[in-house]
């Protein structure tokens, strides 16, 4: 299967889920705080602190419980971050 991450096309597993994905790639900061900029990435890795919400397909999703799914758009921007923010 293939996703696109903020224009690259990568390679995942079926069934994988996107924040492990992600973390297996070296991905470790998926977003920037909409506030102060500073990096976040998946914390509690069940669905509850939304640290890890990011753009995907054109809507915000938590990565750690989005399964991947074949031609996946992703956008590491994150939710509410500004454009451009460093990752």
């Amino acid at each position: 299967m293939r996703i696109t991450v903020d224009g690259v096309e990568w390679q995942v597993e079926p069934g994988e889920i996107l924040s492990a994905a992600l973390l297996a790639r070296g991905r470790r900061h998926l977003r920037a705080s909409p506030r102060a900029g500073a990096p976040r990435g998946a914390f509690c890795m069940m669905g509850i602190c939304q640290e890890c919400a990011i753009t995907v397909d054109g809507r915000v999703r938590r990565a750690c419980v989005t399964v991947v799914r074949d031609g996946m758009v992703v956008s590491l921007r994150g939710a509410g971050a500004a454009e451009g923010a460093a990752r």
